[in-house]
Protein backbone atom coordinates (compact mmCIF):
# COMPACT_ATOMS: atom_id res chain seq x y z
CA UNK A 1 0.00 0.00 0.00
CA UNK A 2 1.46 3.31 -1.06
CA UNK A 3 2.20 5.64 2.12
CA UNK A 4 -0.96 7.58 3.47
CA UNK A 5 -0.04 11.55 3.84
CA UNK A 6 -2.04 13.00 6.55
CA UNK A 7 -3.18 16.62 6.66
CA UNK A 8 -1.90 16.62 9.81
CA UNK A 9 1.40 16.02 12.04
CA UNK A 10 1.21 13.00 14.57
CA UNK A 11 1.57 14.78 16.90
CA UNK A 12 -1.02 17.02 16.48
CA UNK A 13 -3.61 13.36 16.81
CA UNK A 14 -1.75 12.75 19.74
CA UNK A 15 -2.63 16.18 21.45
CA UNK A 16 -6.49 15.70 20.10
CA UNK A 17 -6.62 12.10 21.60
CA UNK A 18 -4.83 13.15 24.85
CA UNK A 19 -7.64 16.25 25.20
CA UNK A 20 -10.35 13.39 24.55
CA UNK A 21 -8.72 10.77 26.99
CA UNK A 22 -8.93 13.49 29.74
CA UNK A 23 -12.44 14.76 29.68
CA UNK A 24 -13.14 11.24 29.60
CA UNK A 25 -11.56 10.36 32.99
CA UNK A 26 -13.20 13.44 34.27
CA UNK A 27 -16.53 11.58 33.44
CA UNK A 28 -16.00 8.54 34.47
CA UNK A 29 -16.00 6.61 31.12
CA UNK A 30 -13.83 3.36 30.21
CA UNK A 31 -14.83 3.76 26.31
CA UNK A 32 -16.16 6.54 23.88
CA UNK A 33 -17.74 5.41 20.42
CA UNK A 34 -17.80 8.76 18.65
CA UNK A 35 -20.28 8.47 15.49
CA UNK A 36 -20.23 12.30 14.42
CA UNK A 37 -17.83 12.46 11.34
CA UNK A 38 -16.46 15.83 12.09
CA UNK A 39 -15.18 14.39 15.75
CA UNK A 40 -13.88 11.21 13.87
CA UNK A 41 -12.10 12.67 11.04
CA UNK A 42 -10.99 15.26 14.22
CA UNK A 43 -9.32 12.37 15.99
CA UNK A 44 -8.37 9.86 13.36
CA UNK A 45 -8.17 11.60 9.64
CA UNK A 46 -10.80 9.54 8.22
CA UNK A 47 -12.46 11.36 5.20
CA UNK A 48 -15.20 9.99 3.21
CA UNK A 49 -18.85 10.67 2.03
CA UNK A 50 -19.91 7.03 3.79
CA UNK A 51 -21.97 9.27 7.02
CA UNK A 52 -24.91 7.38 5.06
CA UNK A 53 -24.26 4.18 6.99
CA UNK A 54 -23.38 3.17 10.89
CA UNK A 55 -19.98 4.25 11.54
CA UNK A 56 -17.62 5.45 14.10
CA UNK A 57 -14.90 5.56 16.69
CA UNK A 58 -14.03 3.63 19.27
CA UNK A 59 -11.43 5.55 21.39
CA UNK A 60 -10.28 3.63 24.72
CA UNK A 61 -8.67 5.05 27.94
CA UNK A 62 -5.27 3.38 26.35
CA UNK A 63 -4.04 2.02 22.97
CA UNK A 64 -4.97 3.37 19.78
CA UNK A 65 -8.45 4.27 18.84
CA UNK A 66 -10.41 1.95 16.61
CA UNK A 67 -12.50 3.34 13.53
CA UNK A 68 -15.05 0.87 12.52
CA UNK A 69 -17.81 1.05 9.82
CA UNK A 70 -18.74 -0.79 6.42
CA UNK A 71 -16.10 -2.34 5.13
CA UNK A 72 -16.32 -1.07 1.73
CA UNK A 73 -15.27 1.94 3.73
CA UNK A 74 -12.55 0.54 5.79
CA UNK A 75 -10.64 0.79 2.21
CA UNK A 76 -11.13 4.83 2.76
CA UNK A 77 -10.06 4.27 6.38
CA UNK A 78 -6.66 2.77 5.76
CA UNK A 79 -6.30 5.87 3.26
CA UNK A 80 -6.82 8.19 5.56
CA UNK A 81 -6.56 7.46 8.75
CA UNK A 82 -3.60 7.66 11.04
CA UNK A 83 -4.08 4.92 12.86
CA UNK A 84 -2.45 0.81 11.41
CA UNK A 85 -4.37 -1.29 9.50
CA UNK A 86 -5.42 -3.37 13.12
CA UNK A 87 -7.17 -0.25 14.26
CA UNK A 88 -9.47 -0.10 11.00
CA UNK A 89 -12.67 -3.02 11.24
CA UNK A 90 -15.06 -3.34 8.59
CA UNK A 91 -18.41 -4.75 8.72
CA UNK A 92 -20.11 -7.03 6.22
CA UNK A 93 -22.38 -5.72 3.71
CA UNK A 94 -25.62 -7.33 4.95
CA UNK A 95 -25.94 -5.52 7.63
CA UNK A 96 -26.47 -2.99 5.23
CA UNK A 97 -30.25 -1.15 5.17
CA UNK A 98 -30.92 -4.87 6.51
CA UNK A 99 -34.08 -5.69 8.88
CA UNK A 100 -32.63 -8.48 9.87
CA UNK A 101 -29.57 -7.39 10.99
CA UNK A 102 -28.24 -4.59 12.22
CA UNK A 103 -24.53 -2.90 12.69
CA UNK A 104 -24.40 -2.48 15.85
CA UNK A 105 -24.42 -6.15 16.41
CA UNK A 106 -21.09 -6.27 14.93
CA UNK A 107 -19.72 -3.65 16.67
CA UNK A 108 -20.59 -4.87 19.78
CA UNK A 109 -18.46 -8.00 19.03
CA UNK A 110 -15.76 -5.39 18.93
CA UNK A 111 -16.50 -3.85 22.19
CA UNK A 112 -16.56 -7.19 23.76
CA UNK A 113 -13.43 -7.78 22.43
CA UNK A 114 -12.30 -4.62 24.01
CA UNK A 115 -13.18 -6.17 26.86
CA UNK A 116 -15.53 -3.16 27.73
CA UNK A 117 -18.99 -5.26 27.64
CA UNK A 118 -19.47 -4.36 31.32
CA UNK A 119 -18.01 -0.89 31.04
CA UNK A 120 -19.38 2.63 31.26
CA UNK A 121 -19.24 3.49 27.41
CA UNK A 122 -20.47 7.22 26.07
CA UNK A 123 -22.28 7.57 22.72
CA UNK A 124 -23.32 10.41 21.04
CA UNK A 125 -26.85 10.40 21.85
CA UNK A 126 -28.08 13.94 20.72
CA UNK A 127 -26.03 13.37 17.25
CA UNK A 128 -27.51 13.31 13.33
CA UNK A 129 -25.36 10.04 12.82
CA UNK A 130 -26.54 8.07 15.95
CA UNK A 131 -30.08 6.95 15.46
CA UNK A 132 -32.42 5.24 18.43
CA UNK A 133 -32.65 2.05 16.44
CA UNK A 134 -28.56 1.86 17.01
CA UNK A 135 -28.73 2.77 20.64
CA UNK A 136 -31.53 0.13 20.80
CA UNK A 137 -29.74 -2.52 18.97
CA UNK A 138 -26.34 -1.59 21.10
CA UNK A 139 -27.95 -1.24 24.58
CA UNK A 140 -29.80 -5.10 24.19
CA UNK A 141 -25.89 -6.57 22.71
CA UNK A 142 -24.36 -4.95 25.59
CA UNK A 143 -26.99 -5.83 28.62
CA UNK A 144 -23.98 -5.21 31.54
CA UNK A 145 -22.65 -2.21 29.97
CA UNK A 146 -23.80 1.28 31.36
CA UNK A 147 -24.65 3.61 28.81
CA UNK A 148 -23.47 7.37 29.54
CA UNK A 149 -24.69 10.61 27.23
CA UNK A 150 -21.35 12.06 25.95
CA UNK A 151 -22.82 14.25 23.63
CA UNK A 152 -20.22 17.03 21.99
CA UNK A 153 -17.35 15.58 24.37
CA UNK A 154 -15.27 15.56 21.33
CA UNK A 155 -16.86 18.86 19.97
CA UNK A 156 -15.67 21.15 23.53
CA UNK A 157 -12.28 19.42 22.91
CA UNK A 158 -11.73 20.98 19.13
CA UNK A 159 -13.04 24.61 20.87
CA UNK A 160 -9.25 25.76 20.81
CA UNK A 161 -7.53 25.87 17.53
CA UNK A 162 -4.30 24.42 16.93
CA UNK A 163 -1.78 26.55 15.16
CA UNK A 164 -2.28 23.71 12.46
CA UNK A 165 -5.92 24.22 12.33
CA UNK A 166 -5.85 28.01 12.30
CA UNK A 167 -3.52 27.85 9.02
CA UNK A 168 -6.32 25.63 7.15
CA UNK A 169 -9.37 27.96 8.22
CA UNK A 170 -7.02 30.47 6.86
CA UNK A 171 -6.54 28.94 3.65
CA UNK A 172 -10.51 28.24 3.44
CA UNK A 173 -10.64 31.92 3.89
CA UNK A 174 -9.11 32.83 0.92
CA UNK A 175 -11.50 30.85 -0.68
CA UNK A 176 -14.79 32.39 1.04
CA UNK A 177 -13.44 35.86 -0.36
CA UNK A 178 -13.09 34.41 -3.46
CA UNK A 179 -16.77 32.77 -3.53
CA UNK A 180 -18.53 35.95 -2.01
CA UNK A 181 -16.98 37.86 -4.66
CA UNK A 182 -17.83 35.85 -7.28
CA UNK A 183 -21.36 35.76 -6.30
CA UNK A 184 -21.17 39.45 -5.71
CA UNK A 185 -19.50 40.79 -9.22
CA UNK A 186 -21.97 38.35 -10.74
CA UNK A 187 -25.52 39.21 -9.40
CA UNK A 188 -27.50 41.37 -11.84
CA UNK A 189 -31.14 41.64 -12.74
CA UNK A 190 -32.05 38.64 -15.49
CA UNK A 191 -29.02 36.03 -14.13
CA UNK A 192 -31.14 32.96 -13.26
CA UNK A 193 -30.04 32.12 -9.28
CA UNK A 194 -29.30 28.64 -10.26
CA UNK A 195 -26.86 29.92 -12.82
CA UNK A 196 -25.36 32.33 -10.24
CA UNK A 197 -24.73 29.72 -7.87
CA UNK A 198 -22.96 27.55 -10.44
CA UNK A 199 -20.35 29.77 -10.32
CA UNK A 200 -20.52 30.04 -6.84
CA UNK A 201 -19.60 26.37 -6.43
CA UNK A 202 -16.86 26.56 -9.55
CA UNK A 203 -15.08 29.28 -7.48
CA UNK A 204 -15.32 27.23 -4.71
CA UNK A 205 -14.23 24.04 -5.98
CA UNK A 206 -10.99 25.16 -7.79
CA UNK A 207 -9.79 27.15 -4.87
CA UNK A 208 -6.85 30.02 -5.04
CA UNK A 209 -3.70 29.17 -5.99
CA UNK A 210 -2.85 25.64 -4.72
CA UNK A 211 -5.54 26.53 -1.87
CA UNK A 212 -7.89 23.38 -3.54
CA UNK A 213 -11.78 23.49 -2.67
CA UNK A 214 -13.33 21.14 -1.11
CA UNK A 215 -17.26 20.62 -0.79
CA UNK A 216 -19.30 22.77 2.40
CA UNK A 217 -20.69 21.08 5.07
CA UNK A 218 -23.81 23.46 3.99
CA UNK A 219 -24.80 24.28 0.35
CA UNK A 220 -24.87 27.88 -0.82
CA UNK A 221 -27.83 29.85 0.70
CA UNK A 222 -28.81 32.76 -1.83
CA UNK A 223 -32.69 33.55 -1.06
CA UNK A 224 -33.45 37.28 -2.51
CA UNK A 225 -36.67 39.61 -2.22
CA UNK A 226 -39.08 38.10 0.86
CA UNK A 227 -37.21 34.47 0.66
CA UNK A 228 -34.56 36.58 2.23
CA UNK A 229 -36.72 37.30 5.37
CA UNK A 230 -35.75 33.70 6.11
CA UNK A 231 -32.43 31.97 7.26
CA UNK A 232 -31.99 29.05 5.40
CA UNK A 233 -33.47 29.28 1.98
CA UNK A 234 -31.23 28.02 -0.39
CA UNK A 235 -31.66 29.19 -4.47
CA UNK A 236 -34.64 28.40 -7.43
CA UNK A 237 -34.40 28.78 -11.22
CA UNK A 238 -35.98 32.18 -10.80
CA UNK A 239 -34.14 35.25 -12.07
CA UNK A 240 -32.63 37.58 -10.03
CA UNK A 241 -34.63 41.02 -10.08
CA UNK A 242 -33.90 44.87 -9.41
CA UNK A 243 -35.25 46.18 -6.36
CA UNK A 244 -34.42 43.38 -4.23
CA UNK A 245 -31.92 42.31 -1.91
CA UNK A 246 -30.11 38.60 -1.99
CA UNK A 247 -27.77 37.59 0.64
CA UNK A 248 -25.34 34.96 0.50
CA UNK A 249 -23.65 32.96 3.35
CA UNK A 250 -21.29 31.20 1.64
CA UNK A 251 -17.68 29.50 3.14
CA UNK A 252 -14.57 28.17 1.30
CA UNK A 253 -13.89 24.82 2.50
CA UNK A 254 -10.29 23.26 2.38
CA UNK A 255 -9.72 20.20 4.09
CA UNK A 256 -12.86 19.99 5.56
CA UNK A 257 -12.09 23.49 7.47
CA UNK A 258 -14.34 26.47 6.63
CA UNK A 259 -14.83 29.98 7.55
CA UNK A 260 -18.31 31.24 6.70
CA UNK A 261 -19.08 34.49 5.40
CA UNK A 262 -22.38 36.35 4.90
CA UNK A 263 -22.46 39.74 2.87
CA UNK A 264 -26.03 41.17 0.96
CA UNK A 265 -26.36 42.80 -2.49
CA UNK A 266 -28.64 45.14 -3.25
CA UNK A 267 -29.93 45.43 -6.95
CA UNK A 268 -31.03 48.59 -7.57
CA UNK A 269 -31.28 51.84 -4.76
CA UNK A 270 -32.06 50.32 -0.94
CA UNK A 271 -35.29 51.69 1.31
CA UNK A 272 -33.58 53.69 3.62
CA UNK A 273 -34.70 52.05 6.41
CA UNK A 274 -32.21 48.95 5.16
CA UNK A 275 -29.68 51.62 5.03
CA UNK A 276 -30.39 52.33 8.75
CA UNK A 277 -30.41 49.24 9.78
CA UNK A 278 -26.92 48.66 7.80
CA UNK A 279 -25.20 51.31 9.85
CA UNK A 280 -26.68 50.08 13.34
CA UNK A 281 -25.75 46.57 11.76
CA UNK A 282 -21.84 47.76 10.90
CA UNK A 283 -21.63 49.72 14.28
CA UNK A 284 -22.55 46.61 16.14
CA UNK A 285 -20.36 44.25 14.50
CA UNK A 286 -17.16 46.80 15.46
CA UNK A 287 -18.42 46.76 19.21
CA UNK A 288 -18.68 43.04 19.02
CA UNK A 289 -15.39 42.56 16.70
CA UNK A 290 -13.80 44.89 20.00
CA UNK A 291 -15.49 42.25 23.26
CA UNK A 292 -14.27 39.32 21.42
CA UNK A 293 -11.17 39.28 23.60
CA UNK A 294 -9.62 36.57 24.99
CA UNK A 295 -11.07 36.79 28.87
CA UNK A 296 -13.97 37.73 28.00
CA UNK A 297 -17.39 35.61 27.41
CA UNK A 298 -19.18 34.91 24.44
CA UNK A 299 -22.29 36.55 25.94
CA UNK A 300 -20.04 40.12 25.82
CA UNK A 301 -20.22 39.75 22.45
CA UNK A 302 -23.67 39.34 22.01
CA UNK A 303 -24.45 42.08 24.66
CA UNK A 304 -22.33 44.78 23.13
CA UNK A 305 -24.14 44.05 19.44
CA UNK A 306 -27.51 44.14 21.33
CA UNK A 307 -26.36 47.35 22.98
CA UNK A 308 -26.20 49.20 19.85
CA UNK A 309 -28.94 47.98 18.20
CA UNK A 310 -31.35 48.93 21.29
CA UNK A 311 -29.32 52.18 20.56
CA UNK A 312 -31.09 52.57 17.19
CA UNK A 313 -34.42 51.10 18.52
CA UNK A 314 -33.99 47.77 16.10
CA UNK A 315 -35.34 45.11 18.00
CA UNK A 316 -33.60 41.37 17.97
CA UNK A 317 -33.44 38.03 19.25
CA UNK A 318 -31.67 34.45 19.07
CA UNK A 319 -27.94 33.54 18.90
CA UNK A 320 -25.40 35.67 16.84
CA UNK A 321 -22.66 33.41 16.20
CA UNK A 322 -21.33 29.94 17.11
CA UNK A 323 -17.64 28.04 16.68
CA UNK A 324 -16.45 26.59 13.30
CA UNK A 325 -13.47 24.63 11.95
CA UNK A 326 -14.10 20.92 10.72
CA UNK A 327 -17.35 19.95 9.53
CA UNK A 328 -19.49 17.67 7.43
CA UNK A 329 -22.73 18.09 6.56
CA UNK A 330 -25.42 19.27 7.20
CA UNK A 331 -23.50 21.78 9.58
CA UNK A 332 -20.31 23.81 9.79
CA UNK A 333 -20.87 24.87 13.32
CA UNK A 334 -19.19 22.79 16.05
CA UNK A 335 -22.91 22.78 18.22
CA UNK A 336 -20.52 23.94 21.37
CA UNK A 337 -20.17 27.48 22.77
CA UNK A 338 -23.11 30.35 20.90
CA UNK A 339 -22.60 33.74 20.83
CA UNK A 340 -26.00 34.84 22.72
CA UNK A 341 -26.60 36.60 25.83
CA UNK A 342 -27.08 33.93 28.02
CA UNK A 343 -24.36 31.99 26.71
CA UNK A 344 -20.93 32.51 29.45
CA UNK A 345 -18.30 30.71 27.87
CA UNK A 346 -14.86 31.96 28.25
CA UNK A 347 -12.85 33.15 25.15
CA UNK A 348 -9.69 32.04 24.54
CA UNK A 349 -7.13 32.13 21.85
CA UNK A 350 -7.05 30.09 19.41
CA UNK A 351 -10.85 29.96 19.12
CA UNK A 352 -12.71 30.62 15.77
CA UNK A 353 -16.03 31.73 15.63
CA UNK A 354 -18.91 33.12 12.46
CA UNK A 355 -19.86 35.99 14.27
CA UNK A 356 -23.51 35.82 12.71
CA UNK A 357 -25.58 38.88 14.00
CA UNK A 358 -28.07 38.98 10.93
CA UNK A 359 -31.57 40.82 10.72
CA UNK A 360 -34.19 39.23 9.02
CA UNK A 361 -37.43 42.01 8.70
CA UNK A 362 -40.80 41.79 7.37
CA UNK A 363 -39.77 42.32 3.81
CA UNK A 364 -36.08 42.13 3.64
CA UNK A 365 -32.66 40.28 5.26
CA UNK A 366 -29.28 41.75 5.69
CA UNK A 367 -26.84 39.40 6.60
CA UNK A 368 -23.47 40.45 7.19
CA UNK A 369 -21.26 38.13 8.98
CA UNK A 370 -17.30 37.35 9.85
CA UNK A 371 -15.62 34.41 11.07
CA UNK A 372 -13.47 35.42 13.48
CA UNK A 373 -10.19 34.31 15.35
CA UNK A 374 -9.67 34.92 19.28
CA UNK A 375 -6.60 36.29 19.60
CA UNK A 376 -3.89 36.56 22.39
CA UNK A 377 -4.45 40.55 22.81
CA UNK A 378 -6.68 42.93 21.66
CA UNK A 379 -10.03 42.64 19.83
CA UNK A 380 -10.75 39.35 17.15
CA UNK A 381 -9.61 39.29 13.96
CA UNK A 382 -11.52 38.98 10.67
CA UNK A 383 -10.09 35.98 8.70
CA UNK A 384 -11.76 37.00 5.34
CA UNK A 385 -11.05 40.51 3.87
CA UNK A 386 -13.93 41.46 1.83
CA UNK A 387 -15.56 44.80 2.55
CA UNK A 388 -18.23 44.74 5.64
CA UNK A 389 -20.91 46.25 3.58
CA UNK A 390 -23.73 46.14 1.94
CA UNK A 391 -23.01 45.62 -2.17
CA UNK A 392 -25.59 48.32 -4.21
CA UNK A 393 -25.55 47.38 -7.54
CA UNK A 394 -28.09 50.44 -9.50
Amino acid sequence: MALKTLPFSRAEYSRRLEKTRAAMANAGLDLLFVTDPSNQAWLTGYDGWSFYVHQGVLVPLEGDPIWWGRYMDSVGANRTCWMEPNHVHGYADHFVQSTEHHPMQDLAGHIKALGAEGKRIGVEMENYYYSAKAHAVLVEELPGATFCDATAMVNWQRLVKSGEEVAFIRKAAQITDKVITTAIEKAEPGLRKNDLVAEIYHAGITGVDDIWGDYPAIVPLTPSGLDATAAHLTWNGDPMKAGEATFFELSGCYRRYHAPLSRTVYLGKPPQEMLDAEAAQLEGIAAGLEAAKAGNRTCDIANAFMDVLAKHGIERSGRMGYPIGLSYPPDWGERTASIRTEDTTVLEPGMTFHFMPALWMDSWGLETTETMLITENGAAEPLCSVDRKMFVKP
